[in-house]
């Protein structure tokens, strides 16, 4: 009879961080800023309908990185905790810190688990609250630890590079302009110091606007409005074609389950 092989516990676990780490790499980063009034994400993604970023609750988001259809799982689960805590409780007890939680406990346990693969995802939760000192940035990496985010975040791809060149640059105050500006920025630049360029069509933003008057934090920017941020503009009132886009892929986000 033959004598099973041999790996230690600590090479087993290296060896499925270096597993996740690489698959997580391969993906196209998303970056996560504060701004004056809110929260901005913005991903490289092309897809029109494979999303990187959605609405989880009133005032918390959800971005993500690595296998579409694992962290897809995690998101549909997050919608259903927030909907079920919030209607059992209140709405005010749905918490980024509350669902990071839970996310972590989910990936931490799957990450451990020598029965199946780790996730090849990482996580972004985020909660606008009713100053920039109340916002809350979580990032969840594929072993399930937590780490409280300020100011900037970014994972995915080159998110080593992306996160050093935010820290340098981003700052407090920053209007929405401005911030996504420096988002884009740092996604065009590559591992060789060079720089791409990145169109409207190749984003996919959303913010989390403490202004907006309904409950509802959560929009996303899509067409014209977009296409004027990049060129430096502000955002003017939604002009019924923007608005009917933002509401119709929001309502989206909402329903899916």
């Amino acid at each position: 009879m033959s004598t099973p092989f041999y790996v230690s516990p600590q090479q087993a676990m290296a060896d499925r961080a270096e597993y996740a780490r690489k698959g997580i790499a391969r993906g196209r980063s998303v970056v996560v800023l504060q701004y004056t009034d809110g929260v901005v994400f913005v991903a490289e993604n092309p897809s029109r309908a494979l999303h990187k970023v959605s609405e989880i609750y009133d005032r918390i988001a959800f971005a993500a990185v690595g296998k579409y259809n694992e962290f897809e799982n995690l998101r549909i689960g997050g919608v259903r905790y927030a909907d079920l805590r919030g209607y059992t409780y209140d709405r005010d007890d749905v918490t980024a810190r509350g669902l990071a939680n839970v996310y972590a406990q989910t990936l931490g346990t799957i990450f451990s688990s020598a029965a199946e693969k780790p996730y090849e995802v990482e996580l972004i939760v985020a909660e606008v609250g009713a100053g920039p000192e109340d916002d809350q940035i979580y990032r969840l990496p594929h072993d399930g630890s937590i780490v409280d985010e300020h100011g900037s975040v970014a994972v995915g791809g080159n998110a080593d590079q992306i996160s050093s060149y935010l820290d340098q640059r981003h700052r407090d105050g920053m209007t929405l302009a401005e911030a996504l500006k420096l988002a884009v920025e740092s996604l065009t630049r590559d591992n060789n110091g060079g720089e791409r360029t990145l169109t409207a069509e190749q984003l996919e933003v959303a913010v989390l606007d403490r202004t907006r008057p309904q409950q509802r934090k959560f929009k996303r920017l899509l067409g014209r409005q977009l296409s004027r941020l990049l060129d430096g503009g502000t955002v003017p009132a939604d002009s019924e074609e923007d608005a009917a886009g933002a509401d119709a892929a929001d309502e989206a986000d909402s329903t899916e389950s």
